[in-house]
């Protein structure tokens, strides 16, 4: 039994099967840059960036020098009650990067859940109205508030219930939905019919506080939201006095090649939460809106007591510097479109591979059946288990999707190599090499 193993069979004896999405059985010990290495010491290119929550990289050294620092003067004091010097010194800094017109402010958290939380305490407290809007498909976290947002999966509400009052979910606007002939204008046209007929028939937009989107859906795929369905929901919402809030947790600080994925819009929110990469995975989260609305609570309305701490407020401010001393944003512009076109490659070779979607280093690969053009769960868990006993760490979303996500400061071998990882495993499914062990049917979301 090597030490992976040891670790996994110790720790199973205590650990809840409901906090971890089953995939490899690994147990990652450190990590620098876009490589992670497990106890037993195999080193993997890492193309899920830790949920997208590590956009700098593993080990940044001037992150890691800002946390070691910090933790060496002040490790813990709670915002709620006093500021802290990075806090101070963060609030003003990220506010000025967040794409809101006119005066701006925030509230920490400490994930990008209790940001989502924030966005339905926020808008409702601003607007006097109780009802919330979000999308199907959506992923916007584990509390109870953000889990009642999310419809990402039915394990998120199954035995749960009753979740949170006075939550809409309307339908996404999935192109994969598009019926036969239709044109891009039909479907938007269509799918923001679907999404007004609850206001016309029992939800008041009156009595709507906020309507909640991932401007690029992250857990249901990687999927963009169609330009003109995000234009006329925003119109929707403003001549309906109803506040326009998007999701940056999962796509923002870079992710897409730009600051935020609602900056592919040319939209402004009133309300936006970040979190997961905002201090390179430490837990540090904040929901940033237009000030009228942020000081329409006051305290403990919005609180906690390690939001804001001082390390990870140090890690964040760090953050930011490496992306942009870095370039980091036009580098996942540049090397989005590098993986772009070896996925496009890819598919002229092997007609499982479905639809793809990037923006920045920022990937959905469809694997379908290349007879039937349906999903292939089965293909999926194969190639990305190959690509993992070959090296790489990749995982799928849905059940067919390839979730390519890897650190923007990933370097162009690494990624060549990732490429031609990936390209052994799509040969291994397309003649037949690949077997699958008997516990690896249950990978994946469900």
């Amino acid at each position: 039994m090597n030490d992976n193993e040891r670790l996994l069979k110790k720790e199973s004896q205590f650990f809840s099967q409901a906090s971890r999405v089953k995939y490899y059985n690994i147990v990652i010990r450190s990590g620098s840059g876009a490589v992670v290495t497990d106890v037993d010491g195999n080193d993997y290119i890492d193309l899920l960036a830790s949920a997208s929550s590590t956009n700098t990289g593993h080990a940044h050294p001037h992150i890691v020098k800002a946390i070691q620092d910090q933790a060496a003067s002040l490790i813990q004091y709670t915002s709620a009650y006093f500021a802290t010097e990075n806090e101070a010194n963060l609030a003003p800094r990220l506010a000025a990067l967040a794409p809101i017109s006119g005066p701006k402010a925030l509230s920490w958290g400490n994930s990008g859940s209790d940001a989502n939380d924030a966005i339905i305490k926020f808008s409702r407290a601003y607007t006097g109205r109780p009802n919330i809007v979000s999308f199907t498909g959506a992923y916007h976290g584990s509390t109870y508030g953000s889990q009642t947002l999310s419809s990402v999966s039915l394990n998120m509400s199954r035995k749960i219930g009753p979740m949170l009052p006075s939550v809409v979910k309307v339908p996404f606007p999935d192109t994969k939905r598009k019926l036969k002939n239709e044109t891009d204008d039909e479907f938007v046209d269509r799918i923001f019919s679907d999404f007004k007929l609850p206001f016309e028939t029992y939800l008041p937009a009156e009595e709507t506080a906020a309507i909640l989107i991932e401007p690029i859906q992250g857990d249901s795929g990687i999927v963009k939201t169609p330009q003109k369905f995000m234009e006329k929901i925003y119109k929707f919402a403003h001549d309906n006095g109803i506040l326009f809030a998007v999701d940056e947790v999962n796509q923002g600080m870079g992710r897409t090649g730009k600051w935020w994925s609602i900056d592919n819009f040319g939209l402004d929110p009133d309300l936006m939460s970040v979190g997961k990469s905002l201090a390179s995975g430490m837990p540090l989260s904040a929901v940033i809106g237009r000030k009228n609305i942020m000081d329409s609570l006051n305290s403990p309305g919005h609180l906690f007591t390690t939001a804001g701490n001082p390390i990870t407020t140090a890690a964040a401010m760090a953050t930011i510097d490496v992306i942009e001393d870095e370039h980091l944003i036009e580098r996942s512009a540049k090397l989005g479109k590098v993986a772009e076109k070896f996925f496009l490659d890819e598919r002229k070779k092997f007609p499982f591979i479905g639809d793809i979607r990037m923006y920045g280093l920022n990937g959905g690969i469809d694997i379908v059946n290349q007879e039937t053009g349906e999903a292939d769960a089965d293909a999926t868990k194969k190639i990305i288990y190959r690509a993992f006993e070959l090296g790489v760490i990749i995982i799928s979303l849905k059940t067919n999707i390839l979730r390519f996500q890897p650190p923007l400061v990933i370097t162009e071998p690494q990624l060549k190599k990732s490429f031609i990882i990936l390209d052994q495993s799509f040969r291994d499914l397309d003649e037949g090499k690949i077997i699958l062990p008997d516990n690896t049917m249950e990978m994946g979301w469900s």
